[in-house]
């Protein structure tokens, strides 16, 4: 199967897309797979104790968790997430960490094993706005990115991931970039499919370093 996570809504946000677009694909099947779709809170910590909550019911073969992005234009396939928590602003609990790692004594960086080069190159045949991005940040999505590839390391028949997406229309009070909704699910759901006809031996070559 199939797991897609987002977050739920931050920062003073009334949504967050990457909920919306877990919640749209929950229960539907892609290449034949059935997807679940979840969402994490917003909290360093609980977020990572969510996600392994999830893997450990459901042993998914193919993950890949959805975060908002303010600023961005396009559906962002992240490459490396970093063991580093460093938060601009207070999580959903209040918890701000300062340089703190999200693993400790964990390596520096861990990559995606999704086939990152090819799910962008379908998007933008699509015609969706795509991008391969090589910052995750260092809120809660990174913090979520980090602490899923650590937790699959060593599973190599699951692949996983992390994908930052553009605000909702109704987000962009300030003519800030964003997509509609169908887009994203539309976009997603292509994703996922390329990601799980992809060869694994493709995938890991896309930048897996461990």
């Amino acid at each position: 199967m199939i797991l897609v996570t987002g977050f739920e809504p931050f920062g003073g946000e009334a949504v967050n897309p990457s909920a919306q677009v877990a919640q749209a694909l929950h229960g539907r099947a892609i290449s034949g797979a059935a997807v679940v779709g979840a969402v994490l809170p917003c909290v360093f910590g609980a977020a990572n104790d969510a996600m392994v909550a999830l893997l450990a019911a459901h042993r998914p073969r193919l993950v890949l968790a959805l975060g908002q992005a303010a600023g961005r234009s396009a559906l962002s396939l992240e490459r490396v997430a970093i063991n580093v928590d460093d938060a601009r602003i207070p999580d959903n609990a209040g918890a701000q960490p300062v340089d703190v790692p999200v693993v400790p004594g964990a390596a520096a960086a861990r990559f995606s094993t999704l086939p990152v080069k090819a799910m962008v190159a379908a998007l933008r045949d699509a015609g969706i706005a795509a991008e391969l991005s090589n910052s995750a940040g260092t809120f809660v999505c990174n913090h979520v990115f980090y602490g899923l590839q650590h937790a699959l390391r060593r599973r190599r028949s699951a692949r996983s991931g992390f994908m930052h997406l553009p605000l909702l229309p109704a987000q962009a009070l300030r003519g800030e970039p964003s997509l509609p909704l169908e887009t994203m699910v539309r976009g997603v759901a292509l994703a996922l499919d390329v990601a799980w006809r992809t060869p694994v031996d493709h995938a890991v070559s896309e930048g897996r370093l461990d």
